[in-house]
């Protein structure tokens, strides 16, 4: 070993001491900073009329081969405005976050009176676009592209070949600083010639292919979309209430006549139930298209709906097949949503513009009271049999009896799942559970219900705070806004009770029970059997997978492939996870039926080998498990007709 005289080593010591203390006195005399204060640039909304005037909006709509769209507003400005700050819509009622698709708007450019003018966007609400132009301008005009997406993967599809749902949030732009319905304007479009035309808007005129409406606000045009389509057929199906039907084969445009009566009776049902309307007419906007992106979509007199090819044409012996029926109950969930969510909405989410952000915290009221009242709509009319709405909360239940995350994250939390997560897909979602609001809102709605029926022995019960809750003066499509404290009054005028305690600790609190409790009240219990129910069976075989959640805790499809694992449960403590493959059991080459003989063999002691392929890599994975296939039913309890029997029997006459 070499070594270094002592001398060396002092010296050496000596240097690198200033060196040393150099380095401490930089450290502490970092560079630091002062935050520079955001300055507002965009001003707040008041409810004051936009004073230019009357804006014209026209969107050429013709161009099938790109799936653009382009606009042109004319924009009148009051005498002695310079600038003007125009905004893209941004917070959009009923997709209850910031969704507006502004990375779709191109090619802008603005012309004051005809000459070309520089803009800017706003660097800190992206939203929103800075103009200035000369004093006297007396219009701007605005020019832009909407470029729709070509693939699903760019987003939802709004335009094909045969079919077309334009909505004027995605192509227009409005004036900053006024409430929306402040804003008047009058819309026209040019569509692809021979094309029918529905939406909710009034005064519908056209000449050769430009279909023109009367003026409106620019709250009323956003919420008034338009479906479109070289095949249409429309139905009446009430006073002022019409099916618009929309397809890319004319064959799917039929209806018969039992299914005719579903669809009107569950008109009338919902009149029964709420005892007003709240629009002066009605419109269900309705694709039948696998090519079109899927949507169901609430507004005030009008709603977007796309449903599977088939759909229609499939109604046989008074009903739809299990595999369409479980998914036609969209149809009484939007019409519900003309009475909750779009005329009685959350004072916190009701905004003046489409800037200001919405608050979900009653995002379970909105569309967990929805959900509820869809299920006796569906069943009253029709539309959906009794077992298989029955069926339809049973898996609810059963989801929530099998869901870990409910022991860290209470229901109010996943009401701002539609902001934090953006409806994009999550892994493990029974541990994070995603937009609980809708099913388990259902539940805790359900068993206030049968609560007040069975404290009243059936003289009152949620249908009379339906009444009084979203009674309206029939045609009014404005907006009635509530608070929690509100509500929770309207219960009490119903039916004394601390009804304020009863939904926080549902409603606000972790680890709260599984809502089964008006399961139990409406009598029936939840039990689990070796097939799926009706609305399981149906969801199963469209979508061919095999739903195992409540045995091997994972779901997977008609190739082997695993899409969901359940958090803590047999796949995953076997470290099965999601895009995984199932290429064989027992030394068989997966499907379905063979899956499931495994399991129920494995009740008597036979063994369920899986053999496993990710990436690459394939192991062999023993599972211990002998439960057997497991269902959610509800069977019935009680003797004769029980209350959840009476809540789902039809009130017409």
């Amino acid at each position: 070993m070499k070594t270094t005289p002592i001398r060396s080593i002092l010296l050496a010591s000596a240097l690198a001491l200033p060196f040393t203390a150099g380095i401490a006195q930089a450290q502490t005399t970092l560079s630091a900073p002062v935050a520079t204060p955001i300055e507002q640039t965009v001003p707040d909304a008041v409810d004051t009329p936009y004073p230019g005037g009357t804006i014209g909006i026209h969107v050429d709509a013709t161009d099938l081969a790109h799936r653009v769209f382009r606009t042109e507003q004319t924009i009148p400005v009051a005498a002695g405005t310079s600038e003007l700050t125009l905004l893209y819509p941004e917070w959009l009622p009923g997709h209850h976050g910031p969704d507006g698709t502004i990375d779709a708007l191109n090619g802008l450019e603005f012309y004051a009176d005809g000459k070309l003018i520089p803009w800017r966007r706003d660097n800190v609400e992206v939203y929103a676009f800075h103009l200035a132009f000369p004093a006297g301008t007396k219009e701007i005009t605005a020019k832009m592209v909407y470029t729709s997406p070509v693939t699903g993967s760019e987003g939802r599809i709004v335009m094909t070949d045969e079919l077309m749902n334009l909505q004027f949030n995605q192509m227009t732009l409005y004036p900053a600083g006024h409430y929306v319905r402040q804003i008047k304007l009058k819309p026209s479009v040019t569509m692809p010639t021979g094309w029918a035309t529905a939406t909710a808007l009034d005064g519908q005129t056209q000449s050769g292919d430009t279909v023109s409406w009367d003026e409106t606000s620019y709250q009323v045009l956003v919420d008034s979309p338009i479906m479109a389509g070289k095949y249409h057929k429309s139905w009446e199906i009430g006073e002022n209430e019409t099916f618009e039907a929309f397809a890319h084969d004319p064959e799917e445009l039929e209806m018969k006549p039992g299914e005719l009566d579903a669809m009107k009776a569950m008109m009338t049902e919902a009149g029964l139930l709420f005892g007003s309307r709240p629009f002066d007419h009605y419109e269900f906007l309705v694709a039948i298209s696998d090519e079109l992106g899927g949507i169901g979509l609430e507004h005030h007199r009008s709603t977007e709906i796309s449903l599977r090819p088939g759909t229609l044409t499939s109604w046989e012996d008074g009903k739809y097949p299990d595999k369409f029926g479980f998914s036609v109950d969209v149809l009484p969930h939007e019409l519900v949503h003309s009475w909750n969510g779009k005329y009685r909405r959350p004072a916190l989410t009701w905004t003046p513009d489409y800037r200001e952000p919405m608050r979900n915290d009653l995002l379970w009221v909105y569309e967990g009271m929805t959900q509820y009242w869809d299920l006796p709509l569906a069943a009253r009319s029709g539309i959906n049999t009794k077992e298989l709405t029955l069926g339809e909360i049973a898996s609810s239940a059963g989801n929530y009896d099998n869901e870990p995350g409910r022991s860290w994250r209470a229901l109010i939390d996943t009401t701002y799942d539609p902001i934090t997560a953006n409806r994009k897909a999550k892994p493990f979602t029974t541990f994070s559970r995603s937009e609980e609001y809708y099913n388990e809102g259902s539940l805790i709605w359900l068993e206030a219900d049968m609560m007040i029926r069975t404290q009243t022995k059936g003289k009152k019960s949620l249908e009379d705070f339906a009444k009084l809750f979203y009674g309206a003066t029939d045609g009014d499509y404005g907006e009635k806004t509530y608070t929690f404290d509100q509500l929770v009054a309207d219960l009490n005028s119903v039916y004394p009770y601390d009804w304020a305690q009863f939904l926080r600790d549902r409603v606000y609190t972790a680890n709260a029970p599984a809502p089964l409790n008006g399961i139990e009240l409406g009598g029936y219990k939840l039990v689990y059997k070796d097939e799926p129910n009706p609305f399981r069976k149906g969801i199963e075989e469209q979508y061919k997978y095999l739903y195992l959640r409540y045995s091997l805790g994972m779901s997977v499809t008609s190739e082997g492939k695993v899409t969901g694992v359940v958090w803590d449960g047999i796949a995953f403590n076997n470290d099965i996870v999601s895009g995984q493959t199932i290429e064989a059991v027992n030394g068989k080459e997966y499907s379905a039926d063979v899956m499931k003989e495994a399991i129920t063999a494995a009740k008597d002691g036979a063994p369920i080998e899986l053999l496993i392929k990710r990436d690459d890599d394939y192991r062999t994975v023993s599972i211990d498990y002998t439960g057997g296939l497991r269902y959610p039913w509800l069977e019935k309890t009680a003797k004769g007709e029980g209350y959840l029997d009476k809540l789902l029997a039809p009130k017409r006459k």
